[in-house]
């Protein structure tokens, strides 16, 4: 998979096909997508950068869909548990799944200055840290890779 995020597509169909896909998911599953889970989904969709808890909760303030933190913790930590959305671990903020309904092993490509975030998909298995851990005894369950740097628009501003 390329990584999605600093490319140009058609973002309405990227939002209302991955919205189809998390619904499907949830009914298949027999999860409830609930309407501020939905919401905050929908507020992740529409940005290809991370976000914040307290974006995430001052956007369903203004909307009036809850003004407390938990509100927007629960609804983040539904999503992440559901694999619709990705902790970004280097700015403690959220970003939608790129690949919606892929099994993958996301890398975040993620801007300095605008903090766009892409996501690209790594291969699990073959490595440099699949060798190690092979060689250690150790079996890895779940990495996160972020790269820090700048997507082509910044680079593109900075020359």
């Amino acid at each position: 998979m390329i990584p999605i995020g600093f490319d140009h597509h058609d973002h309405t169909a990227c939002v209302s096909d991955a919205l189809t896909m998390a619904e499907k998911h949830c009914a298949d599953s027999g999860l409830r997508l609930t309407p501020v889970r939905r919401r905050v989904l929908e507020i992740l969709l529409a940005e290809h950068r991370a976000l914040g808890a307290y974006d995430v909760l001052s956007v369903l303030a203004s909307e009036g869909l809850g003004a407390t933190p938990p509100v927007a913790y629960r609804a983040l930590d539904f999503l992440v548990k559901a694999r619709f959305i990705h902790k970004i671990e280097a700015l403690n903020a959220y970003v939608a799944c790129a690949h919606l309904g892929a099994d993958h092993a996301p890398a975040f490509l993620i801007c300095r200055t605008c903090k766009s975030v892409a996501e690209a998909n790594t291969a699990t298995g073959g490595g440099r840290l699949d060798q190690a851990a092979r060689a250690a005894g150790f079996q890895i369950e779940h990495q996160v890779i972020e790269a820090e740097g700048l997507c082509p628009r910044c680079l593109d501003a900075a020359q």
